[in-house]
């Protein structure tokens, strides 16, 4: 018998197709929906309402319902935690927990992954649940990158190492060599607005390459948690940056809606690209 499998929500569309794609193949499963997190395509799926602050009470309720592995898809903003409302287990787990929550988004989702394997739940990538989602090898789009929009890549991808090795975040615009900005809590959205007002005023050379919003995992980041994704608003973002196109790390990456996002970076003569570590 297959496992079912507990989809820990959050925004964006990763969620919705691992859902989408165990109704499809018929294996069991359950969105948990923590407190304070908005999903508007729920109808039809089965939900398992959840507190952050009671994680015995949902630890029960995925058994009950024969989940014996868990996903965690999408972002969710850290909770503030209200401590009268803790179970027995969240007392337990509490000084843990909050110490790792002080520290960056990897060292967060490890210690959560952690609690849930101790929990006895086997914990499952999101990439492994949708085959091909994440980026083969190779250009995707009609347009193709300059020699000067691959140094411009080579740049911001040694960027987001250095980032990353911080724990910080798993983007950056470089434009002529110039860092025009990075990503961090805010995500990559916020990251392509702050250089759409106010990239333009920083390439040394008006008439020379635009820049290139690169992204890419953190060094030694667990990849069945956090592992970045780009979609078709990921494309949108970036023209109104002014930029050439988009590169994230092959294998590294996962292009949600792919069609999609090829046709946005198609229509906007934007390139993506999946650049070989």
């Amino acid at each position: 018998m297959v496992d079912g499998l507990a989809i820990v929500a959050g925004r964006g569309a990763l969620p919705r197709l691992i859902a989408e794609e165990c109704a499809r193949s018929g294996r069991p499963y359950r969105v948990v929906v923590f407190d304070g997190v908005e999903l508007d395509w729920l109808d039809g799926h089965p939900v398992l309402r959840a507190a952050f602050e009671r994680p015995g009470r949902l630890f029960a309720a995925m058994r009950d319902a024969g989940c014996g592995a868990v996903a965690f898809a999408g972002g969710i903003v850290r909770p503030k935690l209200r401590p009268l409302r803790f179970d027995l287990t969240m007392c337990r787990l509490a000084a843990a927990l909050l110490g790792a929550v002080r520290g960056g988004d990897d060292a967060t989702l490890r210690a959560v992954a952690g609690i849930f394997e101790r929990a006895g739940f086997r914990v499952e990538a999101p990439h492994s649940l949708l085959p091909g989602l994440a980026a083969a090898a190779g250009v995707h789009s009609r347009a193709l990158p300059s020699e000067r929009d691959r140094a411009d890549a080579a740049r911001a991808a040694g960027i987001v190492a250095a980032l990353g090795a911080a724990d910080v975040g798993q983007a950056a615009v470089v434009a002529q060599g110039v860092c025009l900005g990075l990503e961090s809590i805010q995500g990559t959205d916020a990251l392509l607005d702050f250089v759409a007002r106010t990239g333009a005023g920083f390439r040394p050379d008006p008439g020379g390459a635009r820049g290139v919003l690169f992204k890419g995992p953190k060094p030694e980041q667990d990849r069945r948690l956090d592992l970045p994704a780009i979609g078709p608003d990921t494309l949108r973002g970036a023209a109104a940056a002014g930029l050439a196109g988009v590169a994230v790390e092959a294998g590294g990456v996962m292009i949600l809606d792919h069609g999609a996002t090829v046709a946005a970076a198609d229509e906007a003569g934007l390139f993506l690209w999946a650049r070989e570590p």
